[in-house]
């Protein structure tokens, strides 16, 4: 029997990363930056700078390595959307050119039939919200295709641009329940099916061009497999590690999902929900405002930053639950769960002369935490967490989360997408992990702060 030997891409928004995986073990990785382009308003990548490093990257592995290589699949950032003009230039999620424009269609009553067809909260975010507001500015010809990183890719490796299920069901413009692209959306953007990419389940196959199988010394057998989004992958690679259904990832964002059979979707609160694979959905909250937040505490307000992180901990014993009254609203970035608005902004609040500088670094982080903690009431209350990212590798953030969630964290190590993807397409033996890093939370200070969070953002 020929043991598998499966590459994994996952091109997010800052980076791209490389990994061949065989029986569960990583046998080589490696990141790849990725630049962002704009301003505070427009945020897009440049597509065939992403392609030229992807291939770079590619070249760059070693030879036998890669000959070895039978699978190939992507797990790509959601919400992007490329104009098929020439230029591939690809906006990303951050992108707020669309904001007013999505403000006006949220007063109206598509808004939420829209957000019920699609499981796609209703933001500037979205690929539908991107292309309201191109069509309404009249940017683009009409006639225009609509693109993403995944059809990027696609094309790129077997001359099709084709896109998943998983990554089209936060386009905004896909039915949830039917997998298809949805009529009475696209009539309301003055779009056809054909304006959009052919649609693909994420486990589906196809043939690599020959040319670029040449070009990197491919074997002649390897096949080529659309994948999902990275979102969707990270919940399960933790699902798969871990057999716990909820996790929470802070890295510089951060998230709150729950891989379901079942679609939950909230009218008011707008969580999402997405499709992964046949019968399993993920459905979860984000915030702006994770490990970004931070690192602007560290750069601001820490007396040396180089050492903020390592400080947490006496920091921490020498201040008070909800740091003697004092509160800090997180929403430096903007917010999307649950308040899904890009002009609410953050702040101290109740901030006198008797506190110092301490308090208000706390302050800093329980807002943060208290913040999330609102995902995590809406998408996964009373449920253990997997818990993973930069965010988590110190352990007294993750004891406070703990202690501000009321529920146990368990810190879960393959919580990549590319192990997400690997699990996905390959459904190796699970092997959960025993001895991961667990935080228990405090009935005291849970108490403490379950009060605390009654009234914290009114």
């Amino acid at each position: 029997m020929i043991l598998s030997v499966f590459l994994g891409i996952d091109i997010g928004t800052t980076a791209i990363k490389l990994g061949v995986i065989q029986e569960s073990k990583l046998l080589y990785s490696s990141d790849l930056p990725l630049q962002t382009y704009g301003d505070d308003r427009i945020k897009y990548q440049d597509g065939n700078e992403l392609l030229a490093i992807l291939q770079a990257g590619i070249l760059a592995m070693p030879l036998n390595v890669r000959r070895e290589i039978t699978k190939l699949s992507f797990s790509t950032a959601m919400h992007s959307l490329m104009p098929d003009d020439g230029r591939r230039q690809i906006f990303l999620w951050s992108d707020l050119q669309a904001a007013e424009t999505i403000d006006r269609f949220k007063q109206t009553k598509l808004a939420t039939h829209f957000y019920e067809i699609s499981g796609t909260p209703i933001h500037a975010m979205s690929p539908f919200a991107k292309v309201l507001y191109f069509q309404e500015e009249n940017l683009y010809p009409a006639e225009t295709h609509w693109y993403g990183i995944k059809e990027l890719v696609m094309d790129y490796f077997t001359g099709k641009p084709v896109i998943d299920y998983a990554t089209a069901s936060a386009t905004g413009m896909f039915d949830l329940r039917k997998q298809e692209w949805n009529g009475e959306i696209l009539d309301y953007l003055g779009l056809k099916k054909e304006q959009l990419a052919t649609l693909a389940d994420t486990s589906q196959k196809f043939t690599m061009l020959k040319e670029i199988r040449e070009l990197f010394d491919f074997s002649e057998n390897i096949q080529v497999i659309v994948g999902a989004s990275d979102g969707t992958l990270a919940a399960y690679a933790s699902y798969y590690s871990t057999g716990r259904s909820a996790s929470l990832t802070i890295g510089t964002s951060a998230a709150v999902r729950q891989i379901t059979n079942t679609i939950h979707l909230d009218r008011k609160k707008q969580n999402f929900c997405y499709y992964l694979k046949k019968e399993l959905l993920v459905c979860g909250a984000p915030s702006n405002n994770g490990g970004i937040v931070l690192a602007w505490a560290a750069n601001h307000l820490a007396e040396n930053p180089a050492t903020f992180y390592e400080a947490l901990p006496d920091l921490l014993k020498e201040t008070e639950i909800g740091a003697n009254g004092l509160r800090f609203y997180p929403f430096l970035n903007g917010e999307r769960a649950p308040y899904w608005s890009n002009e609410i902004k953050g702040g101290f609040q109740d901030l006198t002369l008797q506190h110092t500088r301490m308090d208000m670094i706390r302050s800093v982080i329980e807002g943060v935490l208290l913040n999330i903690r609102q995902l995590v009431e809406l998408v996964a209350k009373k449920e253990a967490l997997s818990v993973s990212g930069g965010f988590f590798q110190t352990p007294v953030l993750g004891q406070l989360a703990a202690n501000i969630f009321g529920t146990t964290c368990y810190y879960a190590q393959q919580n990549e997408p590319i192990y997400g993807l690997y699990y996905l397409l390959e459904q190796p033996n699970r092997m959960l992990e025993e001895d991961q890093e667990t935080f228990f939370p405090d009935p005291l200070k849970n108490a403490a702060y379950k009060h605390l969070a009654q009234d914290y953002f009114i």
